[in-house]
């Protein structure tokens, strides 16, 4: 891969750590991002002990706080997404706190989406409403951006798609107007109805015109 001019964003090389571990988001991020003449990083790639204590109130303050911890511990610029779910069966209880919820963290996904679809069993079709929200911060030198998507639909009685691993409500919540679950739907359809993919799509477009910029300007 070419190496990129050096610029105002990214002032060290064209690179963009991608700071998840979670698996499934980490897939979906890759997929969402790809195309983009830079490298991307990943946590494995560097000894990091600590992890940032994510006590904010709100999905973007939680990805901020992540954001800057890892762009502090490498200077190599990142990528932090926090999302969660809101479930007008059960209000304020999950949002941000949503993997913490339930069976909790330390819960596998099997074991967590089964208490999740166990609580909602009793709730009619009318109840089974439920918003996704997503928030990429992208920080570096100098640099802070904020990308946002949400998805509205419904949570499913059953699980409709086999667990993609780190997302397993994916394969209970059915967006408006779609027939398939988020894990049934195609990767172009996901891009473009998902909460993730909706903040994804918008954050690729401005690395794109930056690499434009870095390029050419």
């Amino acid at each position: 891969m070419t190496r990129l001019v050096i610029s105002h964003y990214f002032p060290l090389m064209p690179s963009l750590l991608i700071a998840t571990s979670n698996q499934g988001k980490l897939n979906q991020m890759k997929e969402y991002l790809s195309g983009l003449d830079l490298i991307f990083l990943y946590l494995k790639d560097f000894d990091i002990k600590e992890s940032p204590d994510e006590n904010g109130k709100t999905f973007e303050e939680n990805a901020v706080i992540k954001a800057k911890f890892y762009f502090a511990k490498t200077k190599i610029p990142v990528i932090a997404e926090d999302s969660g779910i809101l479930v007008d069966a059960f209000p304020n209880e999950l949002g941000v706190k949503t993997r913490r919820w339930g069976a909790g963290e330390k819960a596998s996904d099997g074991e967590w989406i089964a208490y999740f679809l166990e609580k909602m069993k009793d709730f009619p079709k009318e109840k089974r409403a439920a918003k996704f929200q997503s928030c990429i911060a992208l920080v570096g030198e100098n640099l802070e951006k904020i990308f946002h998507g949400e998805c509205s639909g419904v949570i499913t009685e059953t699980l409709e798609a086999p667990i993609k691993e780190g997302i397993p409500l994916s394969s209970c919540f059915k967006p408006n107007g779609y027939d398939h679950v988020y894990s049934g739907l195609s990767l172009e359809k996901r891009m473009e109805v998902s909460h993730r993919g909706k903040a994804a799509k918008m954050l690729k477009g401005f690395l794109s015109e930056m690499n434009f910029c870095i390029n050419y300007c």
